[in-house]
């Protein structure tokens, strides 16, 4: 393959991966076509793009991103996931459709720079997303007031049940 083949390559790979840093490293090559067309279908209504790549195209396209640490990954055929809501949502949905598709080898990912081999992926998919974690944050923030308005109307409520009580025994009379 000439230079200038490889520069196109690199130069619509690094287009197609735009500002990723988050990338996941799999190994499709052993799905069948049905399998590979419902597994990109799918990941494509969740906004996750797909794109198999020559490795020593895809190293240099990352290396020059500063993302190095894969080269382990980069053996055997391999396609590059990227994208989604965050990259916890991107690694639980490798994740779901490696369980479900046996011949879907997770190989690796980059996180933010950070590289994570097949069992760090497995322990990010389990770890909460960032809506999960925006919600827990706002339950935190809202917590104090929800004790200061227990405790004022806990006492205020003893209190205007004290006066109702009062005033019934002062029409009774």
């Amino acid at each position: 393959m000439s230079k200038k083949i490889k520069k196109m390559m690199m130069a619509e790979i690094e287009e197609q991966l735009g500002d990723s840093r988050n990338l996941l490293l799999v190994d499709a090559s052993k799905l069948d076509a049905n399998s590979t067309n419902s597994w990109r279908i799918a990941l494509r209504e969740n906004n996750i793009n797909v794109l198999t790549v020559k490795n020593t195209l895809a190293r240099r396209v990352l290396a020059d991103r500063g993302i190095e640490g894969l080269e382990e990954a980069f053996s055997g055929p391999t396609t590059l996931v990227w994208g989604g809501e965050d990259v916890v949502e991107l690694s639980k949905s490798i994740a779901k459709w490696a369980k479900e598709l046996e011949e879907l080898e997770i190989k690796g990912a980059t996180v933010e720079g950070n590289v994570l081999d097949e069992a760090g992926v497995a322990q990010l998919s389990k770890s909460p997303g960032r809506a999960e974690l925006l919600s827990e944050i706002a339950g935190l923030m809202l917590a104090p007031a929800r004790q200061i308005a227990g405790a004022l109307l806990g006492p205020g409520g003893r209190v205007a049940g004290a006066i109702k009580a009062a005033s019934e025994r002062e029409e009774e009379s």
